[in-house]
C-alpha cells in the first residue's frame, strides 16, 4: 500500500511572492502550520523562507517541520534561449532544497497571460515545434537535477499555462521520459481546467510523483469560465475554496493514490492571495482534520 504523507505550503497562508505587504510573515506561517498538525511543508516562493540553509534547519527543526520539495518557474517551450536563465533560477532553489533534505523540485510553466492585468502575453496554444522544446528542454532539466542534486522533478498542471486541460497533460506525459519527468498532480488546477484527478490517476499512475490537494468551487468557477478571468482574480473571488466544499472529492483521490506502489506527499494548497492574516490558520486546521478523517 503507498504510504502518503500529508504536508502544507505557504500558499495556503496566502503567500504567493517573496516580499509581499499583504502576506503573512515567514515565521508567523512556520508557527502555525506546526500549530495545525502538520510536519511536512514546500519553501514556497525563494526568498520567502530563510535561503540559508542553517538557518532553515534551524526555524525548521525546533518547530518539528520537515521540507518535501522546493518551487521553481519555468518557460522552456521558448526553446534553448532561455536554457540559461531558467538553469541559474533553478539551480539556487535546487541547492537550498537539497540542503534542507527534500527530495522533490516541484515544477511550474509560465503562464500565457498576466496573473493580475490579464494581458495575454502569448496565444493560449503550442505549436509543434513549442511542444518538442517544451518536453526535450523539461527532460533535460530532470536530467540535470537529478545528476547535480539528486532531486526529482515533479511538473505542475496550471491554470492559464499550456499544461492544463486533460488533453494537455496526456500531450504531455506522452511525450516524456519517464525516467526523467513525473508530474505533481494539483487536484484543484486540474478540476479547475476540467479534469477527472481519479482518472488521470488510473491511466497515469506511473507518472505521478506527487500530489497537491485542493478544490474548486463549482459556482465560481462558473462565473470565471463565463468571464474568461484571469487566475489570479479569480482565486481572489474566492475559486480555491476549503475541502471539504467543492471538487473533486479528495476521498476518491486519496483512496486511487493509495493503490499505487509508490509512496507520495500530498501537500495541501489552498490559494488565497490576497486573505486576511487570521484566515489560513483555523482553515489549515479544519483541513487536517478532515483530512485524517479521509485516513490521510
Amino acid at each position: 500500500m503507498t504510504q502518503i504523507r500529508i504536508g502544507s505550503a505557504p500558499d495556503s497562508w496566502g503567500v504567493w511572492f517573496p516580499e509581499d505587504p499583504l502576506q503573512v510573515p515567514w515565521t508567523r506561517f512556520l508557527d502555525e502550520v506546526a500549530a495545525s498538525g502538520y510536519e511536512w511543508i514546500e519553501l514556497g516562493p525563494y526568498g520567502y523562507l530563510p535561503t540559508d540553509p542553517v538557518r532553515l534547519a534551524d526555524e525548521t527543526a525546533r518547530r518539528g517541520l520537515r521540507v518535501s520539495a522546493g518551487t521553481v518557474f519555468t518557460g522552456l517551450h521558448h526553446g534553448p534561449g532561455v536554457w540559461d536563465a531558467t538553469w541559474a533560477h533553478v539551480a539556487d532553489v535546487a541547492a537550498l532544497t537539497q540542503a534542507a533534505g527534500a527530495g522533490h523540485l516541484v515544477v511550474i510553466p509560465s503562464f500565457w497571460r498576466d496573473d493580475k492585468t490579464g494581458e495575454v502575453k502569448e496565444p493560449d496554444t503550442l505549436d509543434a515545434g513549442q511542444w518538442r522544446q517544451l518536453t526535450e528542454l523539461t527532460e533535460r532539466l530532470g536530467h540535470e537535477v537529478r545528476e547535480r542534486f539528486g532531486l526529482r522533478i515533479v511538473v505542475h498542471p496550471h491554470a492559464d499555462t499550456h499544461i492544463d486541460t486533460e488533453e494537455n497533460v496526456a500531450r504531455f506525459l506522452d511525450a516524456t521520459d519517464p525516467e526523467l519527468v513525473s508530474l505533481c498532480l494539483d487536484t484543484g488546477h486540474y478540476a479547475y481546467c476540467g479534469g477527472d484527478s481519479v482518472r488521470l490517476i488510473e491511466t497515469y499512475g506511473e507518472r505521478i510523483g506527487y500530489l497537491h490537494l485542493k478544490q474548486v468551487d463549482p459556482e465560481v468557477l462558473a462565473q470565471v469560465r463565463a468571464e474568461r478571468l484571469p487566475f489570479g482574480p479569480a482565486v481572489a473571488r474566492g475559486v480555491m475554496c476549503e475541502p471539504p466544499g467543492g471538487i473533486p472529492a479528495l476521498e476518491p483521490v486519496l483512496d486511487a493514490a493509495r493503490k499505487l506502489e509508490t509512496d507520495l506527499f500530498a501537500v495541501v494548497e489552498q490559494d488565497m492571495y490576497p486573505c486576511p492574516p487570521d484566515r489560513p490558520l483555523p482553515i489549515a486546521r479544519r483541513t487536517r482534520a478532515f483530512l485524517r478523517s479521509c485516513g490521510a
